[in-house]
């Protein structure tokens, strides 16, 4: 009976010290090479496909690590030297520094890293997400005009907010592997 309450123990002790590691693993789990090939979909389907990596790596700073992304052959030209900056940890904020004044808030929620924004009147939204041993990359993107308006009514004795919604015209996706 002693053994089996050291043994179950052990066990959980083993356990619970794995889930804790779960919860701090990003972005130190994250990172490597990653590579893959990314899709790039529309309404009339796959519209193309590019050779593309990700690179999250340590840097100097405990609070930065690269997050350079590289689309193509030209590994040059498509070079993005962005860095993935932790600014609280335990809130699950962070943001990616483009190194050129702009700074996009990011935020790391259950197993999944978010960002989403604006640009030139289209709204993104960014996933990144390790499955296994895969790094799912996903942008979906349209035109922030939204596209209707419903609600904005009194039903039943309820005041029924307008709600807009927006288009949605390309979503691209990579499935990533470590180099």
């Amino acid at each position: 009976m002693n053994r089996l309450l050291i043994f179950l123990g052990i066990i959980f002790f083993c356990f619970t010290n794995l889930l804790a590691q779960d919860t701090l693993a990003f972005p130190q789990a994250w990172k490597g090479i990653w590579k893959g090939d990314l899709e790039i979909h529309t309404a009339k389907g796959l519209a193309q496909t590019v050779p593309m990596e990700l690179h999250i790596l340590p840097t100097d700073s405990t609070h930065r690590f690269t997050w350079t992304i590289i689309y193509g052959e030209d590994k040059v030209a498509g070079k993005r030297p962005y860095e993935l900056v932790v600014l609280d940890a335990e809130k699950g904020r962070y943001a990616i520094d483009e190194k050129n004044s702009i700074q996009l808030e990011a935020y790391f929620i259950k197993d999944k890293f978010f960002s989403r924004f604006e640009v030139m009147g289209t709204l993104l939204l960014t996933s990144e997400q390790m499955i296994g041993d895969e790094l799912i990359f996903e942008i979906v993107a349209g035109k922030m005009e939204p596209i209707s308006v419903t609600g904005n009514e009194v039903v039943s004795g309820d005041t029924i907010p307008p709600v807009k919604a927006f288009p949605i015209n390309v979503m691209q996706r990579a499935i990533l592997k470590r180099a």
